[in-house]
């Protein structure tokens, strides 16, 4: 059965990854305070996660890094791997820029901080489900050091020819829609394509990725 908004959308459905099983109650209880958002299922290990996202086909997954037998990062690849409709939503701590960096390398769409409030939480999962990424300010310049290159190297080259078509059109303030319909791709896959310019350009917004995009030429309509 799918559970439905007043409206009739389909909620969103995710699922709670962590090894800590008081905090997946508790997250699970945040989370079933919030309309059109439903948690399917939980899991206590990455080999947990990779079975019920394959039996649940959730639309986001809520992913703690460190677990048993096999991480968030593994769990995160084969995730997105077998069901890339599903977004990745990693949970952090302060110290863990290192996972978080190669979370996002396994396509991860984003990243929040366990001490996120609730509205955080709640606008990241939103986020995410719409294809969006989504990254905490509080540790996003360290991460993106890890894995973009220095600001005076040129970043641009290394934005594929699609890439830079999703750009284009993101930096004439394009909705991910509206670039979905004009290059016949789906949400999704818009989505995917601008966490993968995010991490490139080494930016946490698209108002940054837009001046980008502009310094470099690209949004121009004449």
């Amino acid at each position: 059965m799918i559970f439905r908004e007043a409206d009739g959308r389909a909620a969103i459905r995710v699922l709670l990854v962590d090894d800590h099983p008081v905090v997946r109650r508790g997250l699970a209880a945040l989370l079933g305070t919030l309309p059109g958002i439903e948690v399917v299922a939980q899991a206590g290990t990455g080999q947990e996660a990779v079975r019920e996202a394959a039996l649940n086909r959730p639309d986001v997954v809520v992913m703690d890094l460190r677990m048993p037998s096999m991480d968030g990062v593994q769990a995160t690849r084969h995730i997105v791997r077998d069901h890339p409709a599903t977004a990745v939503l990693v949970l952090t701590m302060f110290h863990e820029d290192a996972l978080v960096a190669e979370a996002l390398h396994a396509g991860a769409r984003g990243y929040l901080l366990k001490t996120a409030e609730q509205d955080e939480i709640e606008r990241a999962i939103r986020a995410v489900a719409a294809g969006d990424a989504i990254f905490s300010s509080a540790v996003a310049g360290r991460v993106l050091g890890r894995i973009t290159p220095a600001r005076d190297t040129p970043v641009l080259p290394q934005v594929s020819p699609r890439e830079r078509e999703v750009l284009d059109l993101v930096a004439t303030g394009a909705t991910n829609a509206a670039i979905a319909d004009r290059l016949k791709l789906s949400p999704k896959t818009v989505g995917n394509h601008i966490s993968a310019i995010f991490l490139k350009l080494g930016v946490t917004s698209r108002a940054e990725a837009i001046v980008i995009a502009k310094d470099a030429g690209l949004g121009r309509r004449d």
